[in-house]
C-alpha cells in the first residue's frame, strides 16, 4: 500500500523514475540501505522499489502528510540536538533488522543540493556491525528535461511547502535510483563501512566528496578491502 501511494505521488509530481543495479531480495535479512540525500523525494523513491523503514530527523515530524506516511513505514526519529541519542536508535535499528525489517540511513545528516556529496558520518552504522548486515549503496541523482543535475528539487534553505513548489514547477524530474555492489560488513569497523559506502557512491555519482573535518588515518579501509 505504501509503494503504491508513493508511486502515485511521483506520478502526481510529474517524477520519472528510473531505477538500475542489483536490489536486494525483499525477503533478505538484515538489510541496509545507505543512501545520498538531496531531497525529501528520496524517500518517496526509494519506497516505490524497496519496502524499508526510514532513519530521520525528528523535525519530519511537523512535515504536513509526509508525517503520516513516515510514521506509517516505521521511521525511527532522530533528535538530532541530543548527541547520545545515536546510542538509542543504533539499538532500535538493531531490533528492527533482528525482527525481519530492512533499513534505509542517509548518512550525511542533512541534504545537499546534488552538486557534491557531503562528509558520511559513520555514528549510525555500529547497528551494522553488531548484526553482520547487508549493506547496499544506493545512489541518488536528479535530473532536468535538458540532462543537467536539477538543484531545485534540493532541500535546501526552504521549507517543505516552498520545495513543494519549486517542484511542482518542474516541467518533468528525472530520477535516478542505483542500487550498488553490496559491502561485505564483515571484518570492518563503521568507519571503514562509512567511507567505503561512500566511496562507492561519489563514483557512481562522479561527485566530489565534502569534508567538513579532516579524515582521520583510522578512518580509512585498507586497500585490500
Amino acid at each position: 500500500m505504501v509503494r503504491k501511494w508513493a508511486g502515485n505521488l511521483l506520478g502526481i509530481l510529474n517524477v520519472k523514475l528510473n531505477c538500475s543495479g542489483p536490489l536486494p531480495p525483499e525477503d533478505e535479512q538484515r538489510v541496509i540501505l545507505i543512501a545520498n540525500h538531496i531531497s525529501w523525494l528520496d524517500i518517496m523513491i526509494i519506497l516505490t522499489m524497496y519496502p524499508v523503514r526510514f532513519v530521520a530527523k525528528s523535525e519530519v515530524l511537523s512535515w504536513p502528510l509526509l508525517n503520516i506516511l513516515c510514521r506509517n513505514v516505521g521511521t525511527i526519529f532522530i533528535e538530532r540536538e541530543k548527541r547520545n541519542d545515536t546510542i538509542r536508535v543504533n539499538q532500535d535499528i538493531v531490533k528492527a533488522l533482528v525482527t525481519g525489517d530492512s533499513i534505509a540511513i542517509f548518512p550525511e545528516g542533512t541534504t545537499s543540493d546534488g552538486t557534491v556529496l557531503l562528509h558520511f558520518h559513520a555514528s549510525l552504522l555500529q547497528s551494522a556491525v553488531i548484526v553482520q548486515a547487508s549493506l547496499h549503496p544506493v545512489a541518488i541523482d536528479y535530473r532536468d528535461i535538458t540532462g543537467a543535475r536539477n538543484t531545485s528539487v534540493a532541500y535546501v534553505n526552504v521549507t517543505i511547502l516552498e520545495s513543494l513548489r519549486l517542484i511542482l514547477m518542474q516541467p518533468a524530474i528525472k530520477a535516478e535510483l542505483s542500487f550498488l555492489d553490496p559491502i561485505n560488513c564483515e571484518d570492518k569497523n563503521r568507519r571503514e563501512l562509512t567511507r567505503l559506502a561512500e566511496h562507492a557512491i561519489s563514483e557512481a555519482l562522479q561527485l566530489t566528496v565534502v569534508r567538513k573535518i579532516p579524515e582521520r588515518l583510522s578512518d580509512l579501509p585498507s586497500v585490500s578491502q
